[in-house]
């Protein structure tokens, strides 16, 4: 379950409801869902940061859970189950159980910028109170929170934690096989390593890494199957040049973000209707949205 490829596909929303934020079309992610699974995906994340986790209540979040497991049939599904406290965090984790999830999503989160220390509680608190598999989220970048080698050799030794979604590695292979490297031996050697960061997503499986978790395989899914099947295989000029065929998308995360980019993207493809980012995050418009057209013409028909 914790190796190939992982699509974090967005969540769609029907449009502004009472928060003037959208609310989720759970047929439309059915849809969605169903389209991965076709794809050929390994995996499914539901609700991490690109499903906009942080912007939905429980109850919503409860729902496209309960979507997704059903939507993937056999296929694993691991719900994401970031809260800003532990007796919210539990409640998800809860909620995950119930829809059916293979496994949990669980980031460091925090207003106020989490210690070490507790850190290390909250993954104690949640390995003990779930029999699912527990994925490591380690995110500085929307968390605060920068896992050192120290903190993840502990959590790495906890019960039923089996994988970690890792920040990117370096572009240049032999650098980032260095870095896995180092990782593996922090961990147990039944933790599964996996790359977040699409840029990254190629050199990462050819350093080393199990997983690609990945946001563009939300909406393009067999180009990013076919970039990690290559590197399963070693064929690493193969994945690397698949991978490079998609600079100009990888730009777009650089100067937009990979949230605000994918959606855009999955917009101008037809694959969600309306937009589906939740305010007060807004969708890319003018110059930018041209800058989106512009790298879809340039990487060609996809999927």
């Amino acid at each position: 379950m914790f190796s190939g490829l992982s699509a974090f596909p967005l969540t769609p929303f029907t449009g502004a409801g009472p928060d003037r934020g959208g609310v989720p079309d759970l047929d439309a992610y059915a849809r969605l869902i169903n389209h991965l699974v076709r794809s050929g995906v390994d995996s499914i994340g539901a609700l991490g940061s690109t499903g906009g986790y942080a912007y939905l209540n429980r109850a919503q979040r409860r729902s496209l859970a309960r979507t997704a497991s059903v939507a993937a049939g056999a296929k694993p599904v691991i719900v994401g189950v970031g809260a800003l406290t532990t007796r919210d965090m539990l409640g998800h984790v809860a909620d995950a159980e119930d829809a059916g999830a293979a496994g949990v999503l669980v980031p460091a989160l925090g207003y106020q910028p989490l210690r070490a220390a507790e850190v290390v509680a909250l993954f104690e608190q949640v390995t003990s109170e779930t029999d699912l598999p527990v994925v490591v989220y380690d995110n500085p970048g929307t968390t605060g929170f920068t896992f050192t080698r120290e903190v993840l050799t502990e959590i790495a030794a906890m019960p039923k934690v089996v994988s970690v979604k890792i920040p990117p590695v370096s572009a240049e292979v032999q650098q980032a096989c260095a870095q896995v490297t180092d990782l593996r031996d922090a961990v147990s050697r039944y933790v599964a390593l996996g790359i977040s960061g699409d840029r990254a997503g190629a050199c990462g499986l050819l350093a080393g890494c199990d997983t690609w978790y990945s946001v563009l395989a939300g909406v393009f899914p067999r180009t990013c199957a076919a970039i990690t099947r290559a590197a399963q295989a070693g064929d690493g000029e193969q994945a690397l040049a698949l991978s490079a065929e998609l600079d100009p998308i990888w730009d777009l995360y650089d100067r937009f973000g990979s949230y605000r980019t994918v959606s855009a993207i999955a917009d101008e493809i037809g694959l969600v209707r309306p937009e589906s980012l939740h305010r007060p995050v807004l969708p890319l418009a003018g110059d930018e949205r041209e800058a989106v057209r512009a790298a879809l013409q340039a990487v060609g028909p996809r999927d």
